[in-house]
């Protein structure tokens, strides 16, 4: 399988490596302490809040040249929690791209909530995970880590998808906050 190093390893980056390591992947966890450790995956999973990846990236971009980057970041307004704080035709997905030219950048895991990846199932359905992206290869590898771990994967189309993801990812992180639907909850893909 793959090797995925995940930066953040807060609830969201412990459920990724959960559903990486049931399916026969390797993971690093990399904290703040964890700086100056190279990055070893093939995948290396951005799990932490959007307003930390500037930083993130400002240390780590040259480490990521090459390799897959997944953005699981919902850039919510966290001081109001009502709006998008990127442009409404863009996604923050889109400026992790434009930011790492030579890394082939994916968005994921942000319409699931760390309930649903551990459990497997959101209500009686599987846990789905979507994946937008514009290299095939890249978005196929990160799919056959999620289905061996027992989610399933939709692809979600191109890169550009990313910006409805986040709406999509928006809504359900403010109707939770509502509390409208349980953090265990979420949206469902039947087919």
């Amino acid at each position: 399988m793959a090797h995925l190093s995940i930066i953040g390893t807060g609830t969201m980056g412990q459920a990724i490596a959960g559903v990486a390591t049931r399916g026969g992947s390797t993971v690093e966890l990399l904290g703040k302490a964890d700086a100056d450790k190279s990055l070893t995956g093939d995948i290396v999973v951005l799990a932490v809040p959007y307003p930390a990846v500037d930083a993130v990236l400002g240390a780590r971009g040259e480490q990521l040249a090459g390799k897959v980057v997944v953005d699981i970041t919902n850039p919510l307004d966290f001081t109001t929690f009502d709006s998008l704080v990127v442009p409404a035709d863009s996604s923050a997905a889109a400026a992790i791209a434009a930011a790492l030219p030579r890394s082939k950048v994916l968005k994921a895991f942000n319409t699931t909530f760390a309930a649903t990846l551990a459990s497997g199932t959101v209500g009686e359905l599987p846990t789905t995970v979507l994946v937008a992206g514009d290299d095939a290869d890249s978005k196929a590898l990160l799919a056959g880590v999620v289905t061996a771990g027992g989610l399933r994967a939709v692809d979600a189309g191109s890169l550009r998808r990313a910006r409805e993801l986040e709406a999509l990812g928006f809504l359900q992180l403010t109707l939770a906050a509502r509390e409208k639907i349980a953090w265990t909850g979420g949206f469902g893909v039947v087919d």
